[in-house]
């Protein structure tokens, strides 16, 4: 604590050039900063921030204290009863080393969930996204992102609405970009302009964008054609050998 205070007891704002550290965790390097706060405190208080890609990996990591704490979050009991209930431990140890400014993360006591596989999808998916959000209490219009899954990951896509996905076909080398209310019964039904599609991913529009998800899903497509062969023949610059399968593009 003594090598935190002299290195940052006087650093309030990440703005600050002398709060930038580095965290490492699971052989990865990641920028951070830290910041401290008296508010009247005999010692200050101190707040590490870091981004959003080592959040992702520590809620993989401990994917059971991260369902916990949304559980405890939505639920009425407290904390401790939630950990009465769900009784497990799990631990991060820090370490700070002063001749290089550096966090070390380390992973001890980490609880394997009973659906490994299942949970790690949830952590990523839209619905977690949006319960982590309204926890948070981030109001702002917000699009949740997804990375390419296989096509028998469907359906674990249950409940995913209100989408603008993509298509492909690795084999005939086809993509496609739709629109979807429901994303899993949309995708359910056959396909005659890229029927062996095989691996898909979506993006999930906010409730206020509803109304426009036709017109973004014919940007998108639009934009598309302007850089691969398409069926419509429109002009393009063909930057790689896959081809757009849509057959309605917009002038």
């Amino acid at each position: 604590m003594w090598q935190l205070q002299a290195d940052f007891a006087d650093i309030s704002s990440k703005r600050d050039p002398r709060a930038k550290v580095k965290i490492t965790f699971k052989s990865a390097s990641y920028d951070g900063w830290l910041t401290s706060a008296k508010q009247g405190r005999n010692t200050p208080a101190y707040r590490l921030w870091f981004p959003e890609s080592l959040s992702v990996e520590l809620k993989h990591t401990f994917l059971m204290s991260y369902m916990r704490a949304l559980e405890t979050s939505l639920s009425p009991l407290t904390t401790a009863d939630i950990e009465k209930a769900i009784p497990f431990w799990e631990f991060l140890d820090i370490e700070y080393d002063n001749t290089c400014r550096t966090f070390r993360f380390t992973a001890y006591y980490t609880q394997e969930p009973s659906f490994p596989e299942l949970f790690k999808r949830l952590v990523q998916s839209s619905a977690i996204k949006r319960i982590d959000d309204e926890i948070a209490g981030k109001s702002e219009a917000r699009i949740h992102k997804q990375d390419w899954m296989p096509r028998r990951s469907l359906p674990l896509q249950q409940g995913v609405k209100n989408v603008i996905y993509t298509l492909i076909d690795t084999q005939n080398k086809l993509l496609y970009v739709g629109e979807a209310v429901d994303l899993v019964k949309r995708l359910s039904v056959n396909y005659s302009a890229i029927p062996h599609w095989d691996h898909f991913r979506y993006d999930v529009l906010p409730d206020i964008m509803a109304p426009h998800r036709v017109t973004l899903e014919r940007m998108v497509i639009r934009d598309l054609a302007a850089l691969l062969p398409n069926r419509m023949h429109e002009d393009n610059i063909c930057i790689s050998e896959y081809r757009l399968a849509n057959t309605r593009i917009d002038k």
